[in-house]
């Protein structure tokens, strides 16, 4: 018999108090509240749903990711849980992720509202489309994985002594970019839930001299796509466009804010991680490569890009009500191999 949920999660919780002997349990790690989270959520499911969201650590699935919509995914589907199992898969997700990440987060999932309707595209179009997968089992003494994806969304984690040693590909996308029009006091005109992404980068681009430009612009027309998408690992070449070095005060400043853009999306110890593998693999060494146009409304591209890491932002796609480059797909990864898998 399946157990409530909330019951799940008390027994969880009162097996971690007793385990760290203190009266109120306060998880030190990120990694620490996955793991009670995650064994929560597995806690109350049955025996079939179990074997949905439970594989092994080094089954293929883990790395086999997307954001594009696609028929059948990986994972146990948000739509097919009960309101008590959604409530714990959500806690999960919120575990994860900072509570700007998992505001972008839900906003982009409760965008799918707003493509049905303006699509009628029926089932496709769900916010409940999401799906949950745990790869291995949630415990302190082993590695473990967490996946969160669905269309225009695919958050990946790797936990290990309790501690995220991977939280890579981070893939937020949005389409509409930007409403255009007012649809509803929930989707009013102006609303955008990657902002931050463009409006910094574009502060960037436009603060470069000619100088910089020419080093900085790496193409006239934007690609149609980030590089490698579904792919196990981000493309190993050489950083493009202009170093760090050879910006003003103010305009690393504008890249830092960018890059924190990103990190920002992880709690508050992962993105420390993040940036302290940025500034050990030295900031110097961080390239800003744009391509396109350098205004809103124009196909655009930009890639950051370190020793540690690399972030792409592709606008070029159209939004569902025609409106050019207007449907954002960007990408945070890690340089070293997403998913704590070395590239060989």
């Amino acid at each position: 018999m399946r157990r409530p949920a909330y019951l799940a999660l008390t027994l969880v919780l009162a097996f971690s108090m007793t385990a760290v002997g203190v009266a109120l349990f306060k998880p030190a790690t990120t990694g620490t509240a996955m793991a009670v989270a995650a064994n929560a959520f597995l806690a109350s499911l049955s025996g079939e749903e179990k074997g949905v969201a439970l594989q092994d650590y080094d089954s293929p699935k883990r790395v086999d990711w997307h954001f594009i919509p696609k028929d059948e995914r990986k994972g146990l589907k948000i739509g097919d849980m009960s309101e008590d199992q959604r409530k714990l898969a959500y806690a999960l997700l919120k575990s994860a992720l900072s509570d700007v990440g998992y505001d972008k987060t839900t906003k982009i999932m409760d965008l799918e509202n707003l493509l049905k309707q303006l699509q009628k595209s029926g089932p496709i179009r769900d916010p409940y489309r999401y799906y949950v997968t745990i790869f291995g089992e949630p415990k302190a003494d082993a590695r473990w994985g967490f996946s969160f994806e669905g269309h225009h969304l695919s958050l990946n984690f790797v936990v290990e002594g309790n501690k995220v040693i991977s939280s890579t590909p981070q893939a937020l996308c949005t389409n509409p970019a930007e409403l255009k029009e007012n649809y509803s006091d929930k989707f009013p005109k102006g609303y955008r839930i990657l902002k931050l992404e463009e409006t910094i980068a574009f502060e960037l681009v436009n603060s470069l001299s000619a100088d910089q430009a020419k080093v900085a612009v790496i193409a006239p027309k934007a690609p149609a796509e980030i590089r490698n998408p579904g792919q196990a690992h981000a493309p190993t070449d050489a950083p493009v466009g202009v170093a760090a070095k050879d910006l003003s005060a103010s305009q690393q400043q504008l890249l830092r804010g960018l890059i924190d853009v990103y990190c920002a999306a992880m709690p508050a110890d992962v993105a420390e991680d993040r940036l302290q593998q940025i500034e050990a693999g030295g900031f110097d060494k961080v390239h800003f490569a744009w391509a396109g146009a350098t205004k809103p409304g124009v196909g655009h591209y930009y890639r950051v890009q370190g020793p540690s890491f690399v972030i792409e932002l592709v606008n070029t796609q159209p939004d569902v009500a025609g409106n050019i480059a207007n449907h954002v797909h960007c990408i945070f990864r890690d340089m070293a191999g997403d998913f704590a898998l070395p590239i060989e």
